[in-house]
């Protein structure tokens, strides 16, 4: 898929597999996954309707699917941190700076309860939702709420999500269980997409947290036409 620039703006690409999910991923730095405040700025909008999980049969046909692809290929960054808890993508680099900036706002500190995750995800790599009810014993809801505030935190993400099959002939119907991870830890050197980021790693602050968010921002502003600063800010508000 080739993506090409206009007037300092990106022609939004069209997703078709999980290989154009990723250039879009590149191309944009930053984006989220469903439809939202920014008309355009979204695979969903960017996906034909044909593929979208509503009219397609087929999963494997579908965003749904090709996100793991994308997961797997240890170069992006997906997890609930835009708008206040949605599904996003980002690269590595461009996540960093996110992250920077996020752990750095005084009001953006884990709680109790997310601290114990947070412990949990520090002793055995990873958790599920499954493990997040057994840890601090509540329901799936508020167990997903929790884990969303704290991908926008940056400081918990998608570490891996795989396909669930199930019945006699082990069939694949779309359902998925995901892990989540602490960024630094999934981004380690030896990772071959961090080689680029030298012996800092590729989590590694090198901007202040303010230097970061203007990068952000500024890829956003870059990238989308007509956003103004006002949606940029709702964009990234916690």
């Amino acid at each position: 898929m080739s993506i090409s620039r206009h007037a300092g703006n990106l022609v939004a690409p069209r997703v078709t597999g999980p290989e154009a999910m990723l250039d879009a991923v590149r191309a944009y730095g930053i984006i989220p996954f469903f439809e939202n405040i920014v008309p355009g700025y979204s695979i969903e909008e960017m996906t034909p309707a044909q593929n979208w999980f509503d009219t397609q049969e087929d999963i494997s046909l579908t965003p749904w699917d090709w996100k793991i692809h994308c997961i797997q290929s240890g170069e992006i960054v997906y997890g609930k941190f835009l708008l206040g808890g949605k599904a996003a993508f980002a690269t590595i680099g461009l996540y960093r700076e996110l992250m920077n900036w996020r752990l750095s706002l005084p009001g953006n500190k884990p709680t109790v309860e997310q601290q114990k995750v947070l412990d949990y995800v520090a002793e055995n790599g990873s958790i599920g939702i499954k493990e997040v009810r057994q840890l601090l014993g509540i329901k799936k809801g508020p167990a997903d709420a929790l884990m969303a505030r704290l991908q926008m935190q940056c400081r918990i993400v998608t570490g891996n999500i795989t396909r669930v099959y199930r019945g006699a002939d082990l069939h694949y119907n779309g359902w998925q269980t995901s892990s989540f991870c602490d960024p630094r830890s999934l981004w380690e050197i030896d990772n071959p997409w961090a080689a680029r980021f030298g012996d800092v790693g590729p989590m590694a602050p090198v901007h202040s947290p303010m230097e970061s968010f203007l990068i952000v921002k500024e890829t956003i502003g870059q990238n989308v036409p007509e956003i103004s600063d006002k949606l940029i800010d709702k964009l990234l508000q916690l």
